[in-house]
């Protein structure tokens, strides 16, 4: 798949979208190009319907992404109109893999920091290596979260792991994050590729319409009484109940095989 730059690789295996950033000598650091080029190869993996799982990483094996290129905050940062318009960019990549309907991965080997984290927490699921290593060094930069993706990290952790963060602007390592929340499995450094391979796949393996409906109606519980669409929940209930797939699934339990599934 064509990005627009070397920085952002995309290819499709199987049933999984994978997006890696390319930008290894900077710890991937995120430029601007590159979250315009992200975002758009999530949305192609969104329409996509043989893409069933969205999985991030870092090339390079000693990073996944260690936050926004801070080289190109003089020019796109300089002032607080400037990094409005940054933020809004930038964001716009983020909130597509927030927003995708289809399950999002992160699979993380070493640093992890500011926007890294942002990111991470923006993914439904989040794997790292032993050697993995996050930080929100916000404070020490003089910047501020955006509220959506200081909400991701409170969503991940809880309000008081994400003020510790925020407020220590320490580093963690993968034994504390995964104590915390911030991560789902901590793996040992060379088992963590075949073992997200598996996970992918095991994922991409269960019904879409399923997966979709969990995602939805998680997300739209963590919004707190009140703020839930209930109805569009209840309707992407219906739609997993009255399909293919669920013929499917009934009948492949009873014949005890592995189903076949489709997505409608």
């Amino acid at each position: 798949m064509e990005t627009g730059t070397d920085k952002i690789q995309a290819g499709i295996f199987g049933a999984i979208g994978w997006l890696v950033f390319n930008n290894a000598e900077k710890h991937n650091a995120l430029s601007l190009s590159m979250a315009e080029a992200a975002r758009k190869v999530v949305e192609a993996y969104e329409a996509d319907d043989t893409v069933r799982v969205i999985a991030l990483r870092g090339n390079g094996g000693k990073a996944f992404v260690s936050g926004a290129d801070i080289s190109e905050f003089k020019e796109h940062r300089a002032t607080a109109d400037a990094s409005a318009e940054f933020e809004r960019k930038s964001g716009a990549f983020f909130a597509a893999v927030r927003d995708a309907s289809k399950p999002t991965l992160a699979m993380i080997e070493g640093y992890c920091m500011g926007g890294g984290v942002g990111l991470a927490c923006a993914c439904d699921l989040r794997i790292a290596n032993q050697s993995a290593v996050f930080a929100i060094p916000a404070g020490r930069l003089g910047i501020g979260y955006r509220p959506a993706m200081t909400r991701w990290v409170v969503d991940a952790v809880g309000p008081a792991n994400a003020k510790e963060i925020l407020l220590t602007a320490r580093r963690y390592d993968s034994e504390e994050a995964l104590s915390m929340g911030l991560i789902h499995r901590r793996i040992d450094d060379r088992e963590l590729p075949g073992f997200v391979e598996s996970y992918v796949n095991a994922i991409a393996d269960n019904a879409p319409l399923s997966l979709r409906a969990a995602k939805f109606i998680i997300n739209e519980l963590s919004k707190g009484t009140g703020e839930a669409d209930i109805a569009a929940c209840e309707e992407l209930v219906r739609a997993c109940t009255g399909s293919e797939d669920y013929a499917e699934g009934r009948t492949a339990f009873m014949e005890k095989r592995k189903p076949e599934f489709k997505g409608r």
